[in-house]
């Protein structure tokens, strides 16, 4: 009889997150299949592991998911986990438990903990409908299309972003969806988890000058926000404004550069704070 694959969850950064299932399915398995040997190793000596590992990441899934289904045949138990949370969510192993279900070998996956949906029970935006996007792509041009698809989609919108990319990423959000409450959710559950929520143009201005550190979690709500006066867009250009001089541009170059930060035209800026004023 084939052996059993168990897709086990792993803590996304506080280590006291995992189910007594999942270690009891960790100490007991034949072989943990791991995104990286080294990362998992630290878990498993933590809570005193010594099941044997072996790599199964996104350079080497194909070659490595067939050598694993045949360890399955041959009556192994196999569990999967990936670096931080769910296995096969944004991480290697969707091959693994594909291939697996086709042959028949039974595939357990046991709940645990995810970046998403922890962000989004504590983002204060809607949870009754979310729709998860992954990454978004790399390059403006194409990340621009990709929210465009996305715009009319009628559920709070999720993705996972990496820190030196998140200030363009709010910058495209901010230009394509318009004004929407937004929620950054970062390095959950660690020693300096942070939820910061705001408006898009909010978070525009604020990731202008601070850099952001670790993972990352960008959740969007579903609606776009009218305003009559444009009210926040000009809140936001000013403390904008006013952040790049204190860098030590001047007032014409400041608004310059806050405009086309904020997906605006020099003039249309130039008018909202003529209107605030």
């Amino acid at each position: 009889m084939p052996g059993t694959l168990y897709v086990v969850a792993t803590p996304i950064g506080n280590l006291s997150d995992i189910t007594q299932r999942a270690l009891h399915v960790l100490r007991d398995a034949d072989l943990i299949a791991c995104e990286d040997t080294r990362h998992t190793r630290k878990l498993l000596q933590h809570y005193g592991i010594t099941t044997k590992t072996i790599s199964y990441h996104e350079h080497n899934e194909q070659a490595r998911t067939a050598e694993l289904i045949a360890q399955l045949h041959e009556g192994k138990t196999i569990a999967l986990v990936s670096d931080a949370g769910t296995p096969a969510i944004s991480d290697p192993g969707y091959r693994l438990v594909h291939q697996a279900a086709l042959d028949g070998v039974t595939v357990v996956s046991l709940p645990g903990p995810s970046a998403l949906v922890t962000a989004l029970a504590g983002s204060g935006l809607p949870t009754d409908e979310f729709f998860f996007a992954g990454f978004l792509p790399a390059r403006s041009a194409a990340r621009q299309q990709r929210l465009s698809q996305l715009r009319t989609v009628p559920a709070t919108l999720i993705f996972y972003e990496a820190p030196h990319r998140l200030r363009p990423t709010l910058m495209d959000a901010y230009k394509v969806l318009g004004e929407r409450r937004a929620v950054v959710a970062r390095e959950l559950t660690k020693l300096h988890e942070e939820f910061r929520r705001g408006l898009l143009s909010d978070l525009v201005s604020h990731y202008a000058t601070e850099e952001p550190r670790g993972e990352i979690v960008l959740l969007i709500d579903r609606e776009e926000i009218a305003t009559e006066t444009g009210e926040v867009s000009r809140e936001s250009i000013r403390t904008l404004v006013e952040r790049l001089e204190s860098e030590g541009l001047g007032h014409r170059a400041a608004l310059k550069k806050a405009a086309r930060e904020l997906g605006l035209s020099r003039s249309e800026a130039y008018r909202r704070l003529m209107i605030e004023q």
